[in-house]
């Protein structure tokens, strides 16, 4: 492979959404681009590298070894090149920002930024996934979100920044006249036979659906099959009662008619939330939105986890290294 120069960034933008999702079509809809227009920028980029960066095949498409040794470079020349445009950015530059729902950890953070800086416009979405939404910062169409870093892709997370907010306690939601229903904790040990819905099928919510599979491990728990997402809240009570599913959530978490809301305990389970964003992003907004979080882990009381609390292996790892910074 000879070395590329001068390259431009779009073809770069199009080889890494590949690399990371190994499907052009998938690719190109991330990148909201034809999928002709995208394999003729790989193409290009193949020619000007002298190099073949994928195996394709009806199947699958596959990084080679000169793809594999490309992919951290354009990463970093990428990260780069956002760091350019956000220091050249216009000042008054709304921060696009999802907060996952109107009731979330992600609201109350944004809330305070606003207040902490009135004069930067904040656009607020709703994702309700860290997986999806992290896809849509990488490609640049979101600046920043909220949720469990450690549940995503080592090839995803390498491209963002993030910092623990808080930890909010797990929580299942039940059908009010569940015999469970009527205790105000539920010991993980009774859900034994259970069935509970975690989102699987729903990839914007993967990095949720994979905390429910280490939580319910070994536990007797059945994770509810997939289904396709849900989306909006009556949709999601709509389908929810119908189905009379029992939802694992945390206690931040908006009512659903005829259902209540337990917290779970023995152990106490907890669900890392931290502040994402787009490596080397530089705005305001974002510096707000930090300083606001930073207050809310002082004043919840909610940063440390206690003793006989529950966390994934890979959220106590990321706890570790955060509390030995």
């Amino acid at each position: 492979m000879t070395a590329p120069r001068d390259v431009e960034p779009r073809l770069l933008r199009g080889f890494v959404a590949v690399a990371e999702e190994l499907h052009f079509t998938r690719a190109a809809a991330r990148l909201y681009v034809a999928q002709q227009a995208l394999s003729r920028d790989v193409a290009r980029l193949e020619r000007e590298a002298g190099a073949t960066l994928f195996v394709r095949s009806t199947r699958r498409v596959t990084l080679t070894a000169d793809g594999e040794r490309l992919l951290p470079y354009a990463r970093a020349v990428l990260a780069a090149h956002d760091e350019l445009a956000a220091a050249f950015a216009p000042a008054g530059r709304p921060l696009t920002v999802d907060v996952a729902a109107p009731v979330s950890t992600g609201r109350e953070v944004l809330e305070a930024a606003r207040g902490r800086a009135p004069r930067t416009e904040f656009v607020a979405r709703y994702r309700a996934g860290l997986a999806g939404a992290a896809a849509e910062i990488l490609a640049g169409r979101l600046d920043v979100s909220f949720g469990r870093v450690a549940g995503l892709a080592a090839e995803v997370s390498a491209g963002l920044e993030h910092r623990l907010v808080r930890y909010e306690r797990v929580a299942v939601l039940l059908p009010e006249d569940h015999p469970l229903a009527a205790l105000p904790e539920v010991p993980l040990g009774r859900l034994d036979g259970e069935t509970l819905y975690a989102g699987a099928g729903n990839d914007d919510t993967a990095e949720w659906t994979d905390y429910a599979r280490a939580l319910f491990a070994g536990r007797g728990i059945r994770l509810a099959p997939p289904f396709p997402r849900i989306e909006g809240e009556e949709e999601f009570r709509r389908v929810v009662r119908g189905r009379g599913w029992s939802v694992l959530a945390t206690e931040v978490f908006t009512g659903v008619e005829g259902m209540v809301l337990r917290p779970l305990t023995d152990p106490v389970p907890l669900a890392p939330v931290s502040v994402v964003w787009r490596r080397g992003l530089r705005h305001p907004g974002l510096d707000a939105l930090l300083a606001s979080a930073a207050d809310l882990s002082r004043t919840s009381g909610r940063f440390a986890v206690p003793p006989g609390a529950w966390l994934p292996e890979p959220d106590r790892d990321l706890a570790h290294r955060h509390t030995s910074v």
